[in-house]
């Protein structure tokens, strides 16, 4: 594999992330794609404990991003569309990275990247002789071999197929989900009734080739995004309908060109930054996402504000959700909050001649889109390093602390020995739980080490049964974070896991 996971950073956060990568390879998080052949950079598989980690935060999503609006529903459109609509949307004209090769080892990098690392500098947002400059001007060298870099050039990051038997129907591996939802909108206006504010969203992969991707989950080549397109009347954008349940809502920002970070509320950001009230209410609902329903450290978070230069061309406002990762040693986008006005409406309106007007409220007028976008994959290693526990004197080996809905499995359920009827036992107790929760059941080694390696995965609760099971019905519940441990009838189970979860 050619990915450096951690960058070019110190010691002890290179420990961290290697801690990280070797408990998600040991214990199936994840590990590299088509290892046995050396792996393909830029992809990842998920083993069969992160599929279940990835899927629970998937749906955590759905059942946040899904219910503060009664006309918003998932749909599933197809990964791969033709070039007419990456024309209409601008991703063949301006969905370009910037690139520089090491003349000696005819390495490419992503020419922001390798400044930022060397120089410690943002250079996002730069021109190509922009950056160029800057490669010159603080001697910038290629990391691998120290060679000299060549000039800036830019490559499109589009995943080209070719379909048919002639092979000459162009399409695109979609770089994002967005335009899933934009080429559907005439038929689900319709569909749902013709009314705004509609929320269209999708959970689902996109693809780009990457100049250089690393750091494991945050920069791959196939990903998944979890998007909400909100369609809104424009003239609406200062009147947030819920406006009431966020205006003292205290938000972390970062407004562009401010050094640090401050808290105000909804109110304060859209009467002294002048935030569109309906665009605020979408941006406390995603920090309620990642502080609230995903349990993240608010110390961790901030909202921080693009400024033009670096946002999208097509974004009138963006702030984007980011979090610090200790691993890397900075901050890192994990969503954002994106308004992208008509600019994707209006856009497929002319390239397919039909036209994206509506009729709402006596008016006709092209709807605009707020867009609440999170990277999953990204969001999944966020999880898993702040939700992880070295070895300490309170446990003799490393484990996760996930929230119960995120865990992999809600209950471990173990025999303590797997004699004398116990493992029987141990089954009538993952009996009366397996219909309403996901169970792991595991009976070889000792009670210390499958205590060991359920906490290592994150499972918040251990059921034993033992002798004293076969005497009176009951079995040990242990607490992972605490290690504490009570009886309880197995009858009682049902009842008390809704209690402890």
């Amino acid at each position: 594999m050619a990915d450096n996971a951690q960058g070019n950073t110190g010691n002890s956060r290179e420990t961290l992330g290697e801690k990280l990568y070797e408990l998600a390879k040991r214990r199936g998080f994840f590990y590299p794609s088509n290892e046995i052949y050396g792996g393909l950079t830029g992809f990842y598989d998920y083993g069969s404990t992160g599929v279940l980690v990835k899927r629970n935060l998937e749906n955590v999503w759905r059942r946040h991003f899904l219910r503060f609006n009664d006309n918003s529903f998932e749909l599933e459109p197809s990964d791969i569309m033709p070039e007419s609509v990456f024309i209409a949307s601008g991703h063949i004209k301006n969905f370009i990275d910037p690139s520089v090769r090491c003349k000696k080892e005819g390495i490419y990098y992503r020419a922001d990247h390798i400044i930022s690392d060397a120089t410690g500098q943002n250079a996002e947002g730069k021109s190509p002789d922009e950056l160029s400059s800057m490669i010159s001007e603080y001697k910038v060298r290629c990391p691998k071999c120290g060679g000299e870099l060549g000039d800036v050039k830019v490559l499109n990051m589009m995943l080209q197929v070719k379909l048919g038997a002639e092979g000459d129907t162009i399409a695109y591996l979609r770089p994002e989900t967005a335009q899933g939802v934009y080429v559907n909108f005439l038929r689900q206006f319709n569909i749902q009734r013709g009314k705004l504010p509609m929320g269209l969203a999708i959970v689902g992969k996109a693809f780009r080739n990457e100049i250089s991707p690393r750091q494991l989950l945050i920069r791959q080549r196939e990903f998944t995004q979890a998007e909400l397109q909100m369609f809104i009347d424009p003239q609406d954008i200062d009147n947030a309908e819920k406006w009431d349940e966020v205006k003292d809502y205290a938000l972390k920002v970062l407004f562009s060109g401010k050094e640090a970070a401050e808290t105000l509320s909804c109110s304060e950001i859209s009467l002294k930054a002048g935030i569109p009230k309906l665009y605020a209410y979408y941006l406390a609902k995603m920090q309620q996402f990642f502080a609230d329903a995903l349990g993240l450290p608010i110390d961790k978070l901030r909202l921080r504000e693009l400024s033009k230069e670096e946002r999208a061309f097509y974004n009138r406002i963006h702030f984007d959700v980011e979090v610090y990762l200790e691993s890397l040693g900075e901050y890192k986008e994990i969503g954002g909050v994106h308004y992208r006005t008509d600019h994707d409406l209006t856009g497929h309106g002319s390239i397919s001649k039909k036209s994206h007007e509506i009729l709402f409220n006596g008016r006709k007028f092209v709807p605009h889109i707020i867009e609440l976008s999170t990277g999953i994959d990204r969001v999944f290693y966020s999880l898993m390093e702040l939700f992880y526990n070295p070895k300490s004197e309170k446990k003799e080996w490393e484990w996760m602390s996930f929230p119960p809905r995120l865990a992999p499995f809600q209950f471990a359920v173990y025999p303590l020995v797997s004699k004398d009827g116990i493992p029987e036992a141990a089954r009538k107790a993952a009996e009366q739980l397996k219909s309403r929760y996901e169970i792991f059941y595991d009976q070889s080694g000792s009670i210390g080490r499958r205590y060991a390696r359920a906490d290592e995965i994150g499972i918040p609760f251990s059921i034993t049964a033992d002798y004293q099971t076969l005497e009176d019905n009951t079995v040990t519940v242990r607490n992972r974070d605490t290690g504490e441990q009570s009886r309880i009838a197995i009858a009682d189970l049902p009842a008390e896991a809704e209690k402890l979860l």
